[in-house]
């Protein structure tokens, strides 16, 4: 083990990584609390919400509908205190949104943070329902020396160290952005607790940090937000004393549908001999997926997958490719996806201390008879 108290703030005895694939007793306690998505359900244009993944940072607060109220304030002209039917009354937008913990893939970058310990399930694509943050923040007057909307849930916990709200900030042209919802509906139906009910913030294309749920206070800042979330949690680190830059946008990734059947135990996968057909999803916060390629040898070489198209700009992407293994034996499939930006999806990301936005390629090994 390393870094039993290396972050200010970490519970002293209290490990902050690992450097072996077994998980403690901590990680366990995470993951029986939390939950990903199984990937045979990539299947689905919209995640059925008991399979969406999920993340709760402390507990889920029970709220009564009745009395909850939304406060927006801080540097505006007019603050408001809205309930749930004045936010049910105003216009209402619906968008399929894939959403994505900056922790995926964490488990696979050693040493490991010790933290919710996922693979690559910590995905899911919902059908939001919400109204525009924009007008509202018009409606209140935002005024000129604001720089950032801070956003603060209901629930609250510690973490390194500090009691503290779940809380994140937004610069003001993101929170202005169109597609930014206060959402109150998922899949066509009242928020679940489990969700952020009664609203909850969404920003299509950041990571999940962002859709602070649960949510009951706005507030424009006239300076960059210093809260745990925001400067000490959720950045991009070498180490414990690296203040590092922030994670926003979500990077490009593609995963597979696990072909075949599986091994109980293992999950390795049992593919019958002739054509199977490999399919999945690709997504990024970027802009659309142009490409997603696929390996069946271990990323020597790659062919083009033909796409689909998503639901929305900020859903993913359907993929698939007709694969006919050159023979009995292991073989280890790959995909990779390329943004309209240019960027590519890595081999390997690079190692960081909080085990975030590792969209590393997935490896698949399948076991044709």
């Amino acid at each position: 083990m390393v870094g039993t108290a290396g972050e200010p703030g970490a519970r002293p005895g209290l490990a902050t990584h690992v450097d072996d694939v077994r998980l403690l007793p901590e990680e366990l306690a995470l993951a029986s609390r939390n939950h990903g998505m199984p990937l045979e359900a990539l299947r689905y244009d919209v995640t059925p919400v008991g399979l969406h993944y999920l993340l709760i940072h402390f507990d889920i607060p029970v709220l009564d509908p009745e009395g909850w109220r939304l406060e927006v304030g801080g540097l505006v002209d007019r603050p408001l205190s809205l309930s749930l039917e004045d936010l049910r009354a105003r216009p209402a937008v619906t968008v399929p949104v894939t959403m994505e913990c900056a922790g995926n893939g964490r488990t696979a970058l050693l040493p490991r943070a010790v933290s919710q310990p996922w693979g690559l399930e910590a995905v899911g694509t919902g059908r939001w329902t919400g109204t525009p943050l924009a007008p509202l923040l018009a409606e209140a007057g935002l005024r000129p020396e604001a720089v950032e909307v801070v956003f603060t849930g209901a629930d609250r916990g510690m973490e390194g160290g500090i009691e503290q709200d779940y809380q994140r900030s937004l610069p003001v042209a993101e929170a202005g952005r169109d597609e930014v919802l206060l959402a109150h509906e998922l899949n066509g139906r009242p928020l679940p607790p489990q969700h952020g009910f009664p609203v909850r913030l969404l920003v299509p294309g950041w990571y999940g940090m962002a859709s602070v749920k649960w949510l009951r206070r706005i507030e424009a800042v006239g300076e960059p937000f210093q809260g745990y979330q925001q400067v000490r949690s959720y950045r991009l680190r070498r180490d414990a004393d690296d203040p590092g830059r922030p994670l926003d946008r979500i990077l490009p990734r593609a995963l597979m549908v696990p072909p075949g059947i599986p091994d109980f135990a293992t999950r390795e996968r049992i593919v019958p001999p002739g054509t199977t057909r490999l399919e999945g999803r690709a997504w990024s916060g970027h802009g659309p997926i142009v490409r997603v390629e696929v390996s069946a040898d271990g990323g020597v070489t790659w062919s083009d997958a033909q796409l689909g198209e998503p639901a929305s700009p900020w859903a993913w992407t359907p993929w698939w490719l007709d694969w006919e293994p050159a023979g009995p034996g292991r073989h280890e499939l790959r995909c990779r996806a390329t943004d309209r930006a240019g960027n590519v999806q890595p081999e390997e990301a690079p190692w960081n201390w909080g085990g975030y936005a590792n969209n590393g390629h997935q490896r698949v090994p399948v076991v044709v008879t």
